[in-house]
């Protein structure tokens, strides 16, 4: 399997997450549910674990979540996560190194910056703060910071205007999981 594929649908994998340098993230297990032209799409079920040092989360509702395909295109760059019914937010889109698959592990350095869409449709960004402090304190790469703003830039842009993939394309996914 190349690092570009995703395994077979019905294929249990791990989603395993750090910062930068290598420190260790969030990590928790999913489903392969299938492909489309927005990616790969991976769900969880109420009452997943999910954990990192220090702290841990139980999945309120189920969830899918899209990992985008492989490509060239700057802004592709991120984990979106998209809440089933009476989740306390309809998306969550972390900003990522391009998503790796290394056989049944998902693998992206989460570089802070997270676009959210609450219930109502408000869009907002979070954690610019801690994104200015680790671009100094983990020293990240200007390349990396510029792909970590233009992903940002790109789905608050596509998240506000209830564009694909933010349009309800996650609720058939939902239906599937």
């Amino acid at each position: 399997m190349s690092l570009s594929e995703a395994p077979p649908a019905g294929s249990r994998v791990a989603v395993t997450m750090t910062k930068w340098g290598a420190v260790p993230h969030w990590t928790f297990e999913a489903v392969v549910l299938g492909t489309d032209v927005h990616g790969d799409w991976l769900g969880l079920r109420a009452g997943t674990p999910m954990s990192r040092p220090g702290a841990s989360y139980v999945a309120p509702t189920d969830q899918v979540v899209l990992v985008p395909p492989a490509g060239p295109e700057l802004g592709r760059a991120w984990l979106a996560t998209f809440h089933g019914e009476g989740g306390p937010l309809d998306a969550y889109v972390d900003m990522t190194t391009p998503p790796v698959w290394d056989g049944t592990v998902l693998r992206a350095v989460d570089l802070d910056l997270d676009v959210l869409r609450g219930p109502t449709g408000r869009v907002w960004v979070d954690d610019e703060d801690e994104f200015a402090e680790h671009r100094v304190t983990l020293g990240y790469p200007p390349e990396v910071c510029d792909l970590a703003v233009a992903s940002c830039e790109r789905v608050r842009a596509l998240a506000e205007a209830g564009a694909a993939p933010y349009d309800g394309t996650a609720q058939g996914w939902l239906a599937r999981l």
